[in-house]
C-alpha cells in the first residue's frame, strides 16, 4: 500500500495565518458595507422613500449579498473540490476587493437616479459570490493542514480573522461617522471602500504563497477528483443529511447580523443614540472575540464540539434580550457590558467551533462543496435578518419581537447541532466517511 501524506504532515501554522489574514481582509470589505447600509445608504441611495422605508431598503441591500452566496457556493465549491482550495482563496479575495472599491466609486441617487441603487445591488451580489467560497475554502485549508487533535483550534483562526475584519471595518468608520453630516454623505462614506485597494494586493500576495493541503494532494494522487466528477452529485446523494444539518445550524449567523447591522440601525435611527459609542461596542466586542474564539476552540478539542457549540447558542438566545433592552433604555454602561459579553465572549463559542464541526461532517472529496453550500444557504437567512428585524420590530418597543426572532433561530441551531455526530476524536482520514465512501477509498487503494 502506498503511503499518503496526512494532515499531520501539513503546515498548520502557515495555513492558519493565511486563513486569518485573508478572512480579515475579506470581511473588512464585507462589513464596511453593512455599517454603511445602517448609517448612510438610506440617505444617498434611497432618499425618495420616507426614513423608515429608506432604512428598510438600505438594509435589504445588505441582505441581497446573501442571495448570491448559495449560487457562489455551488460554483466555488465545485472549483475547490476539483481544482484545489488555493485557487478558490485567491479568486475570492480578488473579486471581493474589486467589487468593494467600485462601491466607493458609485454615483448617488441624486446624481443618476434609480441606476445608483441598481448598481449598488449588482456590486453587493458580487461580494456575496466572493464570500460564498471564502470561509469554506479557508476552513477546508486550515482543517486539512491541522493535526487531528487540534483541528478546532487551527480552523478557528478563520473566524478570528473575520472578527479582525469587523474590527477594522468598524474602526475605519469611527472617524468617518464623526464627520459633519454633509461631509459624511458626500465623500466621507467612500473612504473605507477605497481602502480596499490594499486588500486586493495584500490578499493576493499572502494566498499565492500558500501550499495546497496534503489531504487534497492525496485525493489528486489517488485520482479521486477525476473519479468523482462534479462533487455535487455525491454530495447530495450520499451526504444530504449533513448538508441539511449545516443549513439549519448556520442560521446562528443571524446573531452576528442582528448585532452588527440591525442593533446599530435601531440604536441610532430609532432610539436616537450617538453613532460613535455604539460603533465602539462592536470594536471592543470583536477585540474580546479575538481572544475568546481560540480559547473556545481549544476547549472543543478537549471535551468535544457539541457541548461548547450548544452552550454558546443558548447564551446568545438569552443575552440578545438583554442587549436590545439596554439599547432601548439608552443605558451605555449596560450596552457596553452586555454587548461585549454577548458578541465578544458567548457568540465566540459558536464561531470558534463551527469551522471544524461543519467541515468534519464531510469527506475531503466533497468537503469544500458541503461546507459552502450548507453554510451559505443557512447564512442567507442571517443576511436578511436585519431586514426581517426592521419589519417586525417597528418602534422603540419592537426590540422584543426581534429578540424573540433571534432566540428562535438559536433554538433551530441547537437542534441541528445536537443531532450531529461528535467528531473531535475521529481521525482526519475518516471524517465524513460513510459506507459508500469506504468502498470508493478501498477501490482507490
Amino acid at each position: 500500500m502506498t503511503d499518503h501524506p496526512t494532515a499531520t504532515q501539513g503546515k498548520p501554522r502557515k495555513a492558519a495565518i493565511a486563513a486569518w489574514i485573508g478572512s480579515a481582509l475579506e470581511y473588512y470589505d464585507f462589513f464596511i458595507y453593512g455599517t454603511a447600509a445602517a448609517l448612510v445608504f438610506n440617505k444617498i441611495f434611497f432618499p425618495a422613500a420616507d426614513p423608515a422605508t429608506g432604512t428598510l431598503l438600505a438594509l435589504a441591500t445588505f441582505g441581497v449579498g446573501y442571495l448570491a452566496r448559495p449560487v457562489g457556493a455551488f460554483i466555488l465549491g465545485h472549483i475547490g473540490d476539483v481544482f484545489g482550495r488555493k485557487r478558490v482563496l485567491v479568486f475570492t479575495v480578488l473579486l471581493m476587493g474589486i467589487s468593494t472599491v467600485l462601491v466607493g466609486c458609485l454615483p448617488t441617487y441624486q446624481q443618476i437616479g434609480v441606476a445608483a441603487p441598481i448598481l449598488l445591488v449588482a456590486l453587493r451580489l458580487l461580494q456575496g459570490l466572493s464570500a460564498a467560497g471564502e470561509q469554506a475554502g479557508a476552513n477546508s485549508m486550515s482543517l486539512e493542514h491541522a493535526p487531528p487533535n487540534r483541528r478546532a483550534y487551527y480552523t478557528s483562526f478563520t473566524l478570528s480573522g473575520t472578527q479582525a475584519g469587523q474590527i477594522l471595518a468598524t474602526a475605519v468608520f469611527l472617524p468617518v461617522a464623526a464627520l459633519p453630516e454633509q461631509h459624511l454623505l458626500t465623500w466621507g462614506w467612500r473612504l473605507p471602500f477605497w481602502l480596499s485597494a490594499g486588500v486586493v494586493i495584500a490578499g493576493l500576495v499572502i494566498r499565492s504563497k500558500l501550499d495546497e493541503t496534503p489531504v487534497f494532494e492525496r485525493e489528486i494522487a489517488a485520482g479521486e477528483t477525476k473519479r468523482a466528477g462534479t462533487p455535487l452529485a455525491p454530495l447530495f446523494r450520499d451526504h444530504w443529511a449533513s448538508v441539511l444539518r449545516v443549513v439549519v445550524a448556520s442560521v446562528i449567523a443571524a446573531v452576528s447580523t442582528i448585532f452588527t447591522v440591525y442593533a446599530l440601525s435601531y440604536a441610532v435611527n430609532t432610539v436616537g443614540l450617538a453613532r460613535t459609542p455604539i460603533l465602539w461596542v462592536g470594536v471592543l466586542a470583536n477585540i474580546a472575540a479575538l481572544f475568546a474564539i481560540p480559547l473556545w476552540a481549544g476547549l472543543a478539542d478537549r471535551i468535544g464540539r457539541k457541548p461548547v457549540f450548544i452552550g454558546g447558542s443558548l447564551g446568545c438566545a438569552v443575552l440578545m434580550f438583554g442587549y436590545l433592552w439596554s439599547l432601548s433604555i439608552g443605558n451605555y454602561g449596560l450596552i457596553f457590558a452586555i454587548g461585549i459579553l454577548l458578541f465578544g465572549v458567548v457568540y465566540s463559542a459558536t464561531n470558534g467551533i463551527w469551522p471544524a464541526f461543519y467541515g468534519e461532517m464531510f469527506p475531503a472529496r466533497v468537503r469544500l462543496s458541503g461546507m459552502a453550500v450548507g453554510t451559505q444557504i443557512g447564512f442567507a437567512l442571517g443576511g436578511f435578518s436585519p431586514s426581517i428585524a426592521e419589519a417586525i420590530g417597528g418602534g422603540r418597543d419592537g426590540w422584543i419581537n426581534v429578540a424573540l426572532f433571534t432566540a428562535g433561530l438559536c433554538v433551530l441551531n441547537i437542534l441541528a447541532v445536537a443531532s450531529g455526530r461528535e467528531t473531535y476524536r475521529v481521525p482526519t482520514e475518516e471524517l465524513g466517511v460513510s459506507k459508500v465512501d469506504r468502498s470508493v477509498l478501498a477501490a482507490g487503494g
